[in-house]
């Protein structure tokens, strides 16, 4: 397995982390919540890789840090799911009394 060393892996966290902010921060207010809805499936693939990370029988670092991104990929999805059905009851039809 390659080993990145640990300046590198944090040089790459902090411009992924910049990189994201830039392009968010372009995104029309007006596309925000049909863009979550499509980054829940990538949340997703998020929960399953961090579950096997928590998983493996490696130092107790990796599995806290496996455990703690398992529990932020779960908010991100579930936040997102109930801000697009919050979006998509906007939509729905008012019944008239």
């Amino acid at each position: 397995m390659l080993e990145v060393p640990a300046v590198a892996a944090l040089t790459i966290l902090v411009l992924a982390a910049f990189v994201g902010f830039e392009v968010i921060s372009k995104v029309p207010p007006l596309l925000h919540t049909p863009l979550m809805s499509g980054s829940n499936a990538i949340s997703g693939i998020a929960i399953v890789g961090a579950i096997l990370a928590a998983g493996r029988d490696h130092a107790t670092l990796a599995t806290v840090l496996g455990f703690v991104a398992v529990v932020l990929a779960t908010i991100n999805v579930v936040g997102g799911f109930l801000v697009t059905d919050r979006m998509l009851s906007m939509f729905k039809q008012r019944k008239s009394d």
